[in-house]
């Protein structure tokens, strides 16, 4: 059975191809603009995401609902790209779809998603974002399109996710990093020199 990325990844690939058939890159920004709008209004309601998610609740039930509440207020592309993912019994995956396409824009565009964590979830202050940006251009080739993201774990620093490969530059991190150093320069001067730590 696909995972929910690999079914979001299908879904946002087909897409975006027919985005870009209908009007190259500038509809697919505008589509993607409009999913985004779209699973900002689902994520906001937990009894939406409940109703579209369900398998108990009745296709045809669910159909009509998408029906009064999405025909005429969302893009016809748009509508019918729900219906389908409806149809298919993957409603529950429309956010996920919504953030696989996203990827794949920034990446059409020559861009890069950079996940940033730091303990308040604030942007960090425009040199230091500008550091990062030049890092990420100098290692990764493309521009980088930052989201900010709060880790009540952290007690400071940052942590950056960029594709599948996570920077951890939290203080948490370097803390336990420095702890383990002390404990094997601790243990390797212990086995040089015992008679120093005896009585």
């Amino acid at each position: 059975m696909p995972s929910t990325d690999q079914v979001a990844s299908v879904y946002a690939d087909a897409l975006l191809e027919l985005a870009i058939h209908e009007g190259g890159n500038s509809r697919a920004q505008e589509l993607g603009d409009e999913l985004g709008e779209l699973c900002e209004v689902i994520i906001a309601n937990k009894a939406v995401v409940r109703f579209l998610s369900s398998p108990v609740v009745d296709r045809a039930e669910r159909s009509a609902v998408i029906e009064r509440t999405f025909k005429g207020r969302i893009s016809d592309t748009l509508y019918r790209f729900v219906l389908t993912v409806d149809r298919n019994g993957r409603l529950g995956h429309l956010v996920a779809m919504e953030q696989c396409y996203d990827a794949l824009l920034q990446k059409l565009f020559g861009k890069t998603e950079v996940d940033v964590y730091t303990v308040d979830g604030k942007s960090l202050d425009a040199s230091t974002e500008e550091l990062l940006r030049e890092r990420v251009k100098a290692t990764a080739g493309e521009d980088a399109v930052f989201h900010y993201y709060a880790d009540g774990s952290m007690i400071g620093g940052i942590k950056l996710q960029i594709g599948d490969q996570l920077v951890d530059g939290s203080i948490a991190t370097r803390l336990r990093r420095l702890q383990a150093a002390i404990v094997e320069s601790g243990g390797a001067s212990v086995r040089r020199d015992p008679t120093r730590f005896i009585g």
